[in-house]
């Protein structure tokens, strides 16, 4: 770990991390250490303390479903950044392998289980790298990042706060949004459609065209490639 790198880009990855029980009991942890390393702004820190005294209120049963519905059901809320650029396409594959190079040269290992787009994989990656590089590589990401931000915003839904911090951490500012009203759950195919929104670049890539398959990640499984609820996923573990 360099001298001038911080563990706030870490401690955000994990509050994305499939909720246990151990991360609703530390979940108050992780925002004392955001708070103590100054990285993000008053307003940023005291939106995750809203959103940790939320889901630390919460039956765990009741903040797991809310998980799933979110990341692993909606492909445009998808916390496996190249499905936001390349889906189901040859060319994922291949960033893949670079990503997890680039990780392989800052001594940064993955778990079995990891697949290196995975935000909060990413995010540990960073808390290992200077600070200016480590903001500098976030940017990179920072239109996804705000893309997701704006869609659980839209939906009111409390994981917004996190990746409004990432966004302004990024060196964007989340876009003002109007609450939209989903009267019914969406269906598979409403889901699956979200995915046409405006198209977005990362590493000089394009987005891809919408596809008809749906559900949890494009067929790579939520969190880490554990399947739907990223139940494999182990990254809070790490901190």
């Amino acid at each position: 770990m360099h001298p001038n790198s911080y563990k706030t880009f870490k401690a955000l990855g994990l509050l994305l991390c499939y909720p246990s029980k151990e991360w609703l009991l530390a979940i108050n942890d992780i925002c004392n250490l955001i708070d103590e390393e100054h990285l993000l702004s008053a307003k940023d820190v005291s939106a995750l303390r809203d959103f940790a005294a939320e889901l630390s209120s919460s039956d765990l049963f009741d903040v797991q479903e809310l998980y799933v519905d979110t990341f692993d059901r909606i492909r445009s809320l998808s916390l496996h950044l190249f499905e936001h650029v390349h889906g189901e396409s040859r060319d994922r594959g291949q960033a893949m392998v670079d990503l997890a190079e680039r990780y392989k040269e800052q001594g940064f290992s993955l778990a079995e289980s990891e697949l290196p787009d995975y935000l909060p994989v990413f995010l540990e990656y960073l808390s290992l790298l200077p600070k200016e590089e480590a903001i500098e590589e976030l940017s990179n990401t920072g239109h996804i990042l705000s893309s997701i931000g704006k869609r659980l915003a839209e939906r009111g839904n409390s994981y917004s706060a996190v990746f409004d911090a990432l966004t302004r951490l990024a060196g964007l500012e989340p876009e003002k949004v109007i609450r939209k009203i989903t009267p019914e759950p969406l269906s598979f195919i409403q889901m699956d459609k979200e995915w046409e929104d405006k198209p977005i670049d990362f590493m000089g890539a394009e987005a891809p065209q919408a596809k008809t398959a749906g559900g949890c990640g494009g067929g790579t499984g939520g969190c880490g490639g554990g399947g739907c609820g990223g139940k494999t996923q182990n990254t809070e573990n790490r901190i």
